[in-house]
């Protein structure tokens, strides 16, 4: 919908040029770094899992993925955060599970 230059119509209105203006700094929020990943990873390795990490992997182990995210929810207070925990210790089971049977 561009402005035609007139007062009345669908696209009224004074006509401008569009300026073109760089990405405000909030946009970038989420975006994971090089360096935040590098520590998570290194902090990982060095502390392991919480207890309740442990428990959910042992809930995917025997199949139980529902009631791997409710422990997951109950502990991390949302159910988003809950279904992106489960899925991390699905993962961190699958780099388990592929370093056993090299």
């Amino acid at each position: 919908m561009t402005a035609t230059g007139i007062a009345v119509g669908a696209n009224k209105g004074h006509v401008v040029t569009k300026r073109d203006l760089a990405p405000r700094a909030s946009r970038r929020k989420g975006y994971l770094s090089k360096k935040v990943k590098f520590v998570r990873e290194l902090v990982r390795e060095v502390a392991g899992l919480a207890p309740y990490e442990k428990r959910i992997i042992e809930l995917l182990k025997v199949g139980k993925d529902k009631r791997a995210l409710k422990v997951a929810k109950r502990k991390l207070g949302t159910h988003l955060r809950g279904k992106k925990k489960r899925e991390e210790m699905a993962g961190v089971l699958r780099k388990q599970q592929k370093a056993a049977h090299k």
